[in-house]
């Protein structure tokens, strides 16, 4: 077996990977080029046959595997997307998997983890206490453990995404890659150094598990009390032991990114490239803003598109809301016929959206302004809704802000 993360085991990995991945050529985004002011290319791994990029690091850890290591059955933990690709890969070499996953995990990475032919077991909240578990599991049943980041052999072939990219575009200057654990990012940023040192690598991390962040400072591995974050498959309080000092070395900067630039990110790829793609997948392109680079040519990893519908469904809402594509307010009406038609003939002609209404006419005993009106509306953005909420105070009313109702 080669040894991990140089150059000829980088190359190896990528044509052992071509056996069960597709190609997720780069697309040019005219969107986030004009964004930011660079010439952005997004690498679509939310296109794997597993959904995400995991299938690399998992189906390569295996193939360097003995026959032994193999029969004695794998085991992981993951959060969803490394527990596919260890599925999957798992099935393609005929031995059997476990993976531990936590119980916040989305129904469809579990079901899907189980359509591979694995056995699932949810335990923990987070990823680490996942980890743990699936560690004893590991040494009370003799499984074989396959971690899903703190491996080099893992790291080289999620590497080879990097290959990719510097095949399809080989003077990009600037690669931007999501981190949770690390594993991706080390196996991205040592390749990308190997291939040309001027390479600019960054890792993008969510506000709420900003677990590299905090250890790059500390110049240490440092675990977080805590992680909260809508971004799950890089929900993770440790990054690992073993990358840590690859990441160290080749990850140029670290930019952190807020949830709710995650809410308005997934919209903005399901508007203007029509994909898919997780929160996780999403923490590249929500990043671009603070670059301080311009006209430079940037390559976005999206990692991964396993979200559930339920998940999509909140995302776009949230994402309306703070658009101001939807909103909500009141006004007081006098008890009158013809106040509710006048109100609604301002908001046509203004060419608001009605998408809910409520009209309460017990709210008080004033009859001048005895009914509550609370419209919800479809706007363009925040200066149509100003333009509407205008147009209500001109005719006399007062709008009152509401809790966007949905």
């Amino acid at each position: 077996m080669k040894e991990m993360l140089t150059l000829e085991a980088f190359e190896e990995a990528s044509e052992i990977v071509k056996k069960v991945t597709a190609g997720t050529k780069l697309i040019s985004s005219d969107y986030f080029s004009a964004q930011s002011g660079n010439k952005v290319f997004l690498k679509p791994e939310n296109m794997q046959v597993t959904g995400a990029y995991k299938i690399r690091g998992a189906y390569y850890k295996i193939s360097t595997m003995s026959k032994s290591d193999r029969d004695r059955g794998l085991i992981t933990a993951s959060a969803g997307n490394h527990a596919q690709g260890v599925a999957y890969a798992a099935k393609q070499y005929g031995c059997r998997a476990t993976i531990v996953m936590p119980t916040t995990t989305p129904l469809i990475k579990v079901n899907r983890t189980r359509g591979y032919g694995a056995d699932v077991v949810l335990r923990g909240d987070v990823y680490d206490e996942s980890c743990e578990y699936a560690l004893q599991l590991a040494r009370e049943h003799g499984y074989t453990f396959v971690h899903p980041f703190d491996d080099p052999t893992v790291a080289t072939g999620q590497g080879t995404i990097m290959m990719e990219i510097f095949q399809d575009l080989p003077t990009v200057e600037y690669v931007l890659v999501p981190v949770g654990g690390g594993g991706l990012a080390t196996g991205v940023s040592t390749l990308a150094k190997l291939l040309n040192p001027s390479i600019k690598v960054i890792a993008v991390e969510p506000a709420g598990a900003a677990c590299l962040s905090e250890s790059l400072k500390a110049g240490k591995v440092t675990t977080l009390p805590e992680v909260s974050t809508i971004a799950d498959g890089t929900a993770v309080k440790t990054p690992g032991e073993k990358v840590f000092p690859y990441l160290k070395e080749n990850i140029d900067e670290v930019i952190t990114v807020s949830d709710d630039e995650l809410i308005v990110a997934f919209l903005d790829m399901v508007e203007n490239h029509k994909m898919i793609v997780e929160n996780s997948g999403l923490l590249t392109v929500a990043a671009l803003k603070h670059l301080k680079c311009r006209d430079k040519r940037v390559a976005c990893v999206l990692s991964g598109g396993n979200m559930d519908v339920i998940t999509m469904s909140s995302v776009v809402q949230h994402g309306l809301i703070q658009r101001d594509r939807i909103f909500t307010f009141s006004v007081m009406l006098p008890d009158k016929p013809g106040e509710l038609v006048r109100v609604a003939d301002i908001i046509a002609r203004n060419q608001g959206n009605v998408i809910r209404l409520d009209h309460n006419q017990f709210v008080s005993t004033d009859r001048n302004a005895a009914v509550k009106l609370t419209i919800t509306l479809e706007a363009f953005g925040t200066e149509h809704k100003q333009r509407i909420l205008n147009a209500i105070e001109e005719a006399g009313y007062t709008p009152a802000s509401e809790n966007a109702i949905l």
